[in-house]
Parts: structure tokens; C-alpha cells; sequence
């Protein structure tokens, strides 16, 4: 598949690094442009490009950027994609940490990826937001293996969250689908799943045990 990853912190150089080796074609893009992916394209064979281009024909994308950054990304980023184009979101808020206070999330309730999505005009899929980056290089597993992992995964249209699990399992994971995005707040930092290092049974338990009230530490 054809798949723009937008954002080359921890999570996207390791999905690029991944997605890379087993056969897809990636594209890849920062805030600082292609010349400093140099080292990150060399190493895997993912094409540096401007963040406007990242998207341009892909099938996936992958919105791994800080929260505080997501309306600063280029309009019109996704007009250029392939038809049915799926993005993924891996974003949280930090409000203390590193985004600010985010009205949209914090005085209207809104989901972090439901805030995203008001932000970038796509529809998306919460994957990845609570996965460490180095598990995506040392803890895929084989289907079948008792120690592999499970990821949640939430969104609305069951067809981009099918795509979303299918590209999972390519990488070594199990899934769990979370529900949609307005159910994606059990996937949130401060919930039992997120940073869960779990197989299916543990990470649906811990999906059905989060509180929607958002620990006094990830309010801003």
C-alpha cells in the first residue's frame, strides 16, 4: 500500500521503519522538512517528502504529530490522496506537559481524535496513541504466539477500521476494536489500557474498566 506518515517523532520513524520492511511504499514528512529525514530515508527506503505532499496518492495516513501542532498542518492535506483514503490518529493531549489547554477537548467534551478530526476535515482512526514506540521494533509477534500484543482501535466507518486492524496484524499485533470515536476516551492517557503491554482478553477488560472522567493530570 501507498502510505504517507506525517509526523517523524518516535511512533512515525518506527512505523516507518516497519511499514518500510514488510514492502509498503512510504512517505514521510515533518514540521522541518525533507533534508533532515535524510538519515531516517537512508536507513529504510521511505521517500522524505514536505508535509503537503505526504498524502499525495496514499491509501493510509498516519497523523503522529503533537496535539498543540494539528492545526498548523497544511490545508487542503488530503486532497491529493487515493479514493477512501483511511487516516490514522495517534495523538493525546498533554495539556501540562507539551499542548496547552485545548478548549475544543476540555469545555466541550470532545474526544482528542473527535477535536482532531473538527481540525483536518477527515474522518479518522485512533490507533497507536498508547503503544510505546520501541514495542512496534521488538514486540510484534507471530499470530498464535501467547505473548503477542493487542492494540485498540477506535472509529466510525467499520470499512477504514477493518483497514486500520488488517495493517495491525501485518505488524506483529492483535486487535481490539474500542468502538467509534466518541468511545475512543477509553483509549485516553490516564485510562488502564493506555501503555497496556497485553494480549485481546486483558486489553478488553481494561477498554470496559475506563472511567470517562479525565484524570486531574491530563487537564489543563
Amino acid at each position: 500500500m501507498k502510505i504517507g506518515i506525517i509526523g517523524a517523532g518516535n511512533i512515525g520513524g518506527n512505523l516507518t521503519r516497519r511499514l518500510t520492511a514488510l514492502g509498503h511504499d512510504v512517505s514521510v514528512a515533518n514540521s522541518r522538512g525533507p533534508h533532515t529525514l535524510r538519515e531516517l530515508a537512508d536507513e529504510t527506503g521511505a521517500t522524505p517528502v514536505r508535509a503537503e505532499e505526504a498524502a499525495r496518492g496514499a491509501e493510509i495516513a498516519v497523523v503522529t504529530v503533537p496535539l498543540k501542532a494539528v492545526p498548523d498542518l497544511p490545508s487542503g492535506l488530503f486532497d491529493e490522496a487515493a479514493e477512501g483514503l483511511v487516516v490514522i490518529d495517534t495523538g493525546n493531549y498533554y495539556p501540562r506537559r507539551r499542548d496547552g489547554r485545548i478548549p475544543g477537548i476540555e469545555d466541550e467534551d470532545l474526544t482528542e481524535s473527535r477535536w482532531t478530526e473538527r481540525q483536518i476535515g477527515h474522518p479518522v482512526v485512533k490507533a497507536f496513541n498508547g503503544t510505546y514506540a520501541q514495542d512496534l521494533l521488538d514486540r510484534h509477534r507471530p499470530a498464535g504466539d501467547p505473548e503477542r500484543m493487542a492494540l485498540p482501535v477506535a472509529g466510525d466507518d467499520e470499512a477504514a477500521k477493518r483497514t486500520v486492524r488488517d495493517l495491525i496484524e501485518q505488524l506483529g499485533f492483535d486487535t481490539v476494536d474500542a468502538g467509534g470515536i466518541d468511545d475512543s476516551w477509553r483509549q485516553q492517557p490516564g485510562t488502564p489500557v493506555y501503555g497496556l503491554r497485553a494480549g485481546v482478553d486483558a486489553v478488553t477488560r481494561a477498554l470496559a474498566e475506563a472511567s470517562p472522567e479525565r484524570p486531574e493530570e491530563f487537564r489543563g
